[in-house]
């Protein structure tokens, strides 16, 4: 199974404080452990929603609004996508995740998998 995990921007990573050095060293060791367990598959942080665009359409007008994004209460700093046996498993690899960062919230989504919508349609 596939996951998605969102960690929750801070005033800090939406500030585009970056990282100390101490703590991506840290992270570098994390990431080297989860990628030895074969459970990252892809993981990423993302610039401010300053930096960011929304698109939107509505009643077939298109929208752009540039950011940062003040209205919204819960913005994105970085993503991270594993692949696990349970959400129990994507949990565990969070939860030491936070513990690497010290605090901060994350968000667990699985991904929709092709057999998730049934048998496709049928070649003749």
């Amino acid at each position: 199974m596939r996951f998605l995990g969102l960690l929750k921007a801070d005033k800090d990573s939406e500030a585009g404080v970056p990282p100390s050095p101490e703590l991506l060293q840290r992270m570098g060791v994390f990431i080297e452990e989860i990628m030895k367990a074969g459970v990252l598959t892809a993981t990423d942080g993302l610039h401010p929603s300053s930096k960011g665009k929304r698109v939107k359409l509505s009643k077939g007008k298109v929208t752009v609004i540039d950011g940062p994004f003040t209205e919204s209460k819960e913005l994105v700093a970085s993503y991270a996508i594993f692949q696990t046996r349970t959400i129990d498993e994507a949990v565990h690899w969070t939860t030491r995740f936070l513990q690497v960062l010290g605090e901060g919230e994350c968000e667990i989504r699985p991904i929709f998998e092709p057999d998730d919508f049934g048998p496709g349609p049928t070649s003749r």
